[in-house]
Formats: C-alpha cells, sequence, structure tokens
C-alpha cells in the first residue's frame, strides 16, 4: 500500500502514474482519509496535466512550439489537486 499526505495547500505530490492495481491511501489535512485504486489516481493525474498544459499552451507531449522564452522551461506537474470524496467519483 502507497500513503501520500496532503499539503496545506490542497495538493499531493505525484509525478508519474502509480500501477493501477495498487491501493494508494491519501491523507488529507483534516484528518481524513481515503483509498484510492492506482487507475483512479492516474486518472486524476492525466486530467490535472491536460488542464496544466492546455492553460500554458502545450501541445499533448508537453511541448511548446513558441520560440523558448524562459531560462528553465517547465512543461509538466509534480503536484495534483486532491479533495474528500474523490475516490467515489
Amino acid at each position: 500500500m502507497i500513503t501520500l499526505t496532503q499539503d496545506a495547500g490542497g495538493f499531493i505530490r505525484m509525478s508519474r502514474h502509480f500501477p493501477s492495481t495498487s491501493l494508494i491511501t491519501i491523507f488529507y489535512t483534516d484528518g481524513a482519509s481515503e483509498v484510492f485504486s492506482g487507475k483512479q489516481l492516474n486518472a486524476i493525474y492525466d486530467e490535472a496535466r491536460a488542464v496544466f498544459r492546455t492553460q500554458n499552451h502545450l501541445d499533448e507531449k508537453g511541448f511548446s512550439r513558441a520560440p523558448a522564452k524562459t531560462v528553465q522551461p517547465s512543461s509538466d506537474i509534480a503536484f495534483v489537486a486532491v479533495h474528500a470524496g474523490m475516490a467515489a467519483q
């Protein structure tokens, strides 16, 4: 079993997919906890990554087709927003 803890901003650290059959427990800042399957959490991660890429004008692979303007560009996410009750969805 994998255990993750929600930070004060309402996010968990997740930079990759988990095995779809694994069970992941998330402890929320309010003291509640919830168990997700890897498949559920991977879907939440994929949705958050798609929103991030859309907001930052990146293509589906995370690449910007505009000329580079920053020194250290970031094209992916490391934190995913979660809230109690998401496992039931």
